[in-house]
């Protein structure tokens, strides 16, 4: 801001983080409760205990917000790379951070799930935040198929399965009326051996 010293500009910057994050933070769990069309931007405010304007001010509307709330996705999947040498480690690692992340973002996921069962015409512009983890998994996949590792007859279809599983391993408290003893690491481990070794008794019947 012009006329603004550098220590009062670095606190307007800090404060104005804070209020887009509480605007984040409250729109994410109300999306994952009501969906985008049982939100209102009214109640994200509340929500987030800020006024009416700021959401305004700080994204332009609801529509921003809400692709908004999916950054630390896309940030996950720019960041994660794998040793396509070792393409059956790749794709345990992938697996368990995968768990992981469900776990400690379990209301994003959420959002998302709901996004593809309605078929949401917000899909085609959340394609940054779906595609990247479809493709990196397809591409694993490629890599042990080639290698010999694991054998199955669709990549595509392998994929999707994999992917139901993992976006899936979190509790859900409504079906488990039980809270899990098992801690994310645990599940994630469960996870990536409930894979591969399905992968891999789907390999040894296909050589049958």
């Amino acid at each position: 801001m012009k006329g603004m010293s550098p220590l009062k500009q670095n606190r307007s910057n800090d404060r104005n983080k804070d209020v887009r994050d509480q605007i984040l933070r409250a729109a994410k769990e109300l999306f994952a409760k009501k969906g985008y069309e049982g939100t209102t931007v009214r109640q994200i405010c509340h929500e987030a205990n800020v006024s009416l304007a700021l959401v305004s001010y700080h994204f332009g509307g609801k529509e921003n917000v809400f692709f908004e709330v999916f950054q630390p996705i896309r940030q996950l999947f720019e960041n994660m790379k794998y040793d396509l040498s070792d393409s059956l480690g790749a794709l345990k690692s992938f697996c368990r951070q995968f768990v992981i992340f469900r776990n400690e973002e379990s209301e994003l996921v959420s959002i998302l799930q709901q996004e593809l069962v309605m078929n949401s015409p917000r899909l085609e512009m959340l394609t940054d935040v779906f595609l990247p983890s479809w493709e990196q998994l397809r591409l694993i996949l490629q890599e042990c198929q080639e290698k010999n590792l694991i054998d199955f007859p669709s990549v595509d279809v392998a994929v999707n399965f994999i992917m139901g599983t993992l976006m899936f391993s979190h509790n859900n408290a409504f079906l488990n009326r039980t809270q899990s003893e098992m801690s994310p690491e645990q599940v994630a481990d469960f996870a990536v051996n409930f894979i591969i070794n399905g992968l891999q008794a789907t390999s040894e019947q296909g050589k049958r």
